[in-house]
């Protein structure tokens, strides 16, 4: 994970600091957890502590609502994100041993300024 996204992820606001960020309620912020939309984390005193990942979450949904969207609605629309990152991440093909020794084959030939084709490579080399 990128320095800026950790940073954006550390849940350090309490919900007072976001109440006045996002102009909403405590209940409401609550209410959003209790569907799901949002996962805060606790202290050790069991106090709510948001991330920034967690402010823009909930204008997202402030937003979804100022735009006549209702609630079953705004969770569908993030079930639809959640399930296109898994596909995202499915999508991503893992490398096989076959493609690291042709990697590393086409990196030390660069290296020697040789231009010899892989065995591990199946069709002509452009």
């Amino acid at each position: 994970m990128q320095e800026k996204e950790l940073r954006r992820s550390m849940s350090v606001f309490p919900i007072g600091t976001v109440m006045k960020l996002t102009d909403l309620s405590a209940r409401q912020i609550r209410y959003y957890e209790e569907q799901d939309l949002i996962h805060p984390e606790r202290s050790e005193g069991n106090r709510r502590l948001y991330s920034l990942n967690d402010i823009d979450v909930l204008l997202e949904i402030k937003d979804y609502l100022s735009d006549g969207l209702n609630m079953a609605g705004i969770k569908r629309v993030y079930e639809m994100k959640i399930a296109e990152e898994k596909k995202a991440k499915e999508a991503k093909r893992h490398l096989t041993d076959n493609d690291v020794r042709r990697i590393l084959h086409d990196e030390m030939l660069a290296q020697g300024n040789m231009h010899q084709q892989s065995p591990f490579q199946t069709g002509p080399r452009f």
